[in-house]
């Protein structure tokens, strides 16, 4: 019965090892695709485009863990913009909770969320 016993452990320990939650799925569409509305696209080859709403972005994007996305090298234009708010300019990171990414700037401070676009 011991050995049993301990087997029984030994195997209980691994299937619970062996189902951790996967990774949050981040690439596709966050935001609207309308006029004056933030949206960013999130390919799967790490790539990603967009705009705040009036100005396009381009850069690439990271997944670190299950949560951490990290924006690098984005790129912008700088149009003047009238009654559009160019929150997503100053990206840094985001992280997705459910269908909504929660985007920050460089000190960590939440700048404003998107909704995952409809497939």
């Amino acid at each position: 019965m011991g050995i049993l016993t301990a087997v029984s452990c030994v195997g209980l320990a691994l299937s619970a090892c062996s189902s951790s939650s996967a990774a949050v799925v981040v690439a596709g569409t966050w935001g609207e695709d309308a006029q004056g509305q933030p949206q960013l696209v999130l390919e799967e080859d790490g790539h990603l485009s967009g705009t705040d709403g009036c100005n396009r972005l381009a850069g690439s994007w990271e997944q670190n863990d299950e949560q951490t996305i990290t924006f690098d090298q984005v790129a912008m234009t700088k149009m003047a913009c009238f009654d559009v708010d160019t929150w997503l300019m100053s990206l840094d990171t985001a992280f997705v909770d459910g269908d909504v990414m929660h985007v920050n700037d460089a000190s960590g401070a939440e700048i404003g969320s998107l909704l995952r676009a409809a497939q």
